[in-house]
């Protein structure tokens, strides 16, 4: 029954049509949404938006603004419609990447702890609409939301207006799973009082003022959860060295054996190195990291894990099934938080968390490339690896070493874009083996990283060029700037890395 979802019978009169709601969006406007990689998000207002456009030929251009990438029936049908003007932070839509790159919007790629921040501080301007799908509304008018929290709370207090999408394919069960906090502006913040991540700090309600509510619109479209990728060699080699990686650490002493909290990035290959833990002698783990996906639902099944802090649900379309028939199981295990606090610096450094992020590339002296293929094309951004891998107990990444049937190497002389430099860097393992990169100098990282973690096919190249760049003048961080730089014009220009 609907109103075993909306508590307060005055809020019935707010109930419209999915189009009666997108007709309060206008041109211009920053239009703030629920949602995260991608789960959570609303999916009949957009559409309807998107239709409105169409149909009308009215021109209307708005800025988006979410906690990551979102589904299709939200970038792609409005990046389709050519609907958005700017867009913020994150996003893994083959039609809102190809509608970037093409220059069909403006793309703000952020670390995502410093959304909320940013919107709360005024740098990103007025927020005039919220669109925030919930399972429930209470009679105070607080937001119960579904699968993800990301900046919800940020938005919705901030938002001149909140639209609603209460989505009955949401199980009511999610209530309870959430854990609201939302820390204070400087110079009034006080530390965040999260010491392990387990702990309840805030509430299971988003706060809202119930005089912003201007509609809510029923709806039953399920996220739209991608398939993961079968768990194929190169990742389980990958994990294999991973696992090897941290047992060494337990026998050094510098882990004990339970671990630390684990973080892991979201996607195919993240999933599967992760998931070879579910064979490793490793056992009462707990997860504090943004995404919970299918290999963090097999370590809580298999009783490897206790525990499992994030801030959205984003299994596969297998995994969301598991999710909601096991939901009893679960909830008790799991706590969703705000973006804020489940990629705050201050909570990953405090609890000494392993991060485990993936690379599209790394250069031989460790700096990383997670967004900009050849530079320039924007994949999907940076989204949390960089909140995590610098604030880390130990910061890993893990790639394969070849890209597209082995004509590209993962492991290049200087990346063609840097989003964590060797700085942040700790440890890189491919399929190849592992580079611990932990107090060596540039020197040393490079024969590491070329020894260990690079295609034999290109290990002699990668060799040639670091011993003639260490020939030249200067000796710090040798480089052939101009040869350095060709490395990614070669593919462009044949299609291979391979032809010197």
């Amino acid at each position: 029954m609907i109103t075993g979802r909306i508590r307060n019978y005055n809020l019935m009169n707010k109930v419209v049509s999915a189009t009666e709601a997108a007709m309060l969006i206008k041109d211009g406007m920053t239009v703030a949404t629920s949602g995260f990689t991608p789960s959570g998000y609303p999916k009949a207002v957009p559409l309807a938006l998107a239709q409105i456009a169409e149909e009308t030929k009215e021109k209307i251009k708005i800025k988006l603004y979410t906690g990551a990438s979102v589904g299709d029936e939200l970038d792609g049908t409005l990046a389709r419609s050519e609907i958005i003007s700017k867009r913020l932070p994150y996003q893994t839509n083959n039609s809102m990447r190809d509608y970037t790159n093409n220059g069909g919007c403006e793309y703000l790629d952020m670390h995502l702890s410093h959304v909320s921040q940013y919107a709360n501080y005024g740098f990103l301007g007025k927020i005039d609409i919220a669109i925030v799908e919930a399972v429930a509304i209470t009679k105070e008018g607080y937001i119960i939301p579904s699968t993800s929290i990301g900046c919800s709370p940020t938005f919705i207090d901030l938002a001149e207006k909140v639209i609603i999408e209460i989505n009955t394919s949401q199980p009511l069960e999610l209530e309870g799973m959430s854990d609201i906090y939302i820390p204070e502006a400087p110079p009034n913040r006080k530390p965040i009082g999260l010491t392990n991540a387990s702990q309840r700090i805030g509430t299971t309600y988003i706060p809202c003022n119930i005089e912003k509510i201007a509609a809510i619109v029923i709806t039953d479209i399920e996220d739209n959860v991608k398939p993961l990728a079968p768990i194929d060699d190169i990742s389980n080699q990958i994990s294999g060295h991973l696992i090897d990686f941290l047992e060494n650490e337990v026998k050094k002493g510098r882990l004990s054996e339970n671990l630390l909290p684990l973080q892991s990035g979201v996607g195919n290959v993240a999933n599967a190195v992760l998931g070879g833990l579910l064979h490793s002698k490793f056992n009462n783990l707990v997860c504090y990291t943004e995404v919970i996906q299918d290999s963090m639902l097999d370590l809580l099944d298999a009783g490897k894990a206790l525990h499992i802090s994030g801030t959205a649900i984003t299994p596969s379309e297998e995994g969301l099934k598991r999710f909601k028939d096991k939901i009893d199981f679960y909830k008790d295990k799991i706590i969703l938080r705000p973006q804020e606090i489940s990629n705050h610096p201050e909570i990953i450094r405090r609890l000494g968390v392993i991060a485990m992020n993936t690379a599209i590339e790394a250069d031989i002296y460790g700096n990383v490339n997670s967004t900009n293929i050849m530079g320039s094309q924007m994949m999907n951004g940076i989204g949390g690896s960089g909140d995590f891998s610098r604030n880390s107990y130990i910061s890993i990444f893990t790639t394969p070493s070849t890209a597209k049937n082995g004509t590209i190497s993962s492991i290049v002389p200087f990346v063609s874009h840097t989003d964590h430099t060797e700085h942040d860097v700790m440890i890189i393992i491919t399929e190849q083996g592992t580079a611990d990169l932990r107090g060596l100098s540039p020197k040393e990282r490079a024969k590491l990283i070329i020894n260990n973690c690079s295609h034999p096919d290109y290990r002699p190249m990668l060799l040639d060029y670091f011993n003639r760049a260490e020939n030249r003048k200067f000796k710090h961080t040798p480089h052939i700037l101009e040869e350095a730089l060709s490395w990614h014009s070669r593919y462009l220009e044949t299609g291979s890395m391979k032809i010197i």
